[in-house]
């Protein structure tokens, strides 16, 4: 663990509460861990061991965080013999839990219209910074979700308005609404109530509504696969809005130290290579995909 980071990430062997899958090799995990739970911030993910007899460990974002109950919550993906293995822990048992790792989404006060845009297992993230602005006054975040799977969530046609958007948008998840938070749903895949076309479409189609001062309090939080998050910068630029983006990068060691996950970084002194574990995951869209 580097100096800066030193103190700030904890280890915890964390207590499995929940553990299924709702769809097509995504899994929903709930892990009983309070220190991680007490610290941690929308954006930032826990290094997880998945198995006992495999010592290294697999980065998953936060989809969920209780601080008063001392649980948080990951939603992940099979894609290889790590998570394959911990598909097959149960609840009662533990697991090995680092974290809360990494630099959060910053939501700037001066613009408290946010869109979050999340892609896949990018959706985390942006329904744990949904949770914790809904917590706040005077946000106004408006959510725009894709998948190629299946949603892991229950959806629902939405009752609450979004300007501007194609007629097939009508799907929301059901978490966000009852929240009383806008969202719609995109998918390639013909899925029901989502629009045929990605979250950057529907999010250019809200905007084209707004005139420049409603824009003028508009941010752009994202996170999902890397074509998606450069179309996040083209459709940043082309509005003039600022935008975050959270990367979807391998980690080895997850808190600095093999430099595995580096990324070259725009900043005013020139191009530098940025750990995405402990410098990021979030940084400026415009740092990472300048134009």
């Amino acid at each position: 663990m580097t100096a800066s980071h030193r103190g700030t990430i904890f280890v915890e062997e964390a207590r499995i509460l929940a553990h299924h899958s709702p769809a097509a090799e995504q899994w929903l995990l709930t892990l009983e861990a309070p220190e991680c739970a007490r610290r941690a911030l929308p954006g930032q993910f826990v290094h997880l061991q998945c198995d006992p007899a495999l010592p290294m460990r697999r980065p998953l974002s936060l989809l969920r965080v209780n601080r008063d109950q001392g649980w948080v919550e990951m939603l992940y993906k099979v894609v290889g013999h790590g998570t394959r293995l911990l598909t097959q822990r149960a609840v009662g048992q533990t697991l090995s839990l680092m974290g809360p790792i990494g630099q959060p989404f910053r939501p700037d006060p001066e613009r408290r219209h946010v869109l979050l845009l999340g892609g896949g297992v990018g959706m985390p993230p942006m329904i744990f910074l949904a949770d914790h602005l809904r917590r706040e006054t005077g946000w106004r975040p408006v959510a725009f979700l894709g998948s190629e799977l299946p949603f892991p969530f229950p959806t629902r046609p939405s009752r609450l308005l979004i300007p501007g958007l194609p007629p097939d948008a009508i799907g929301t998840l059901s978490l966000l609404e009852d929240w009383g938070i806008p969202c719609r749903l995109s998918s390639a895949q013909g899925q029901p109530g989502c629009h045929a076309g990605y979250v950057t479409d529907l999010a250019r189609h809200y905007l084209e509504t707004l005139d420049a001062p409603e824009r003028r309090h508009v941010a752009i939080h994202a996170c999902g696969p890397d074509a998606m998050l450069r179309a996040v910068a083209q459709l940043a630029r082309a509005f003039d809005l600022p935008a975050q983006v959270s990367l979807e990068e391998y980690m080895a060691c997850a808190v600095g130290g093999c430099a595995g996950c580096v990324v070259p970084v725009h900043t005013p002194q020139g191009v530098a290579m940025k750990r995405v574990c402990v410098d990021g995951p979030v940084f400026p869209a415009e740092a990472v995909y300048p134009a």
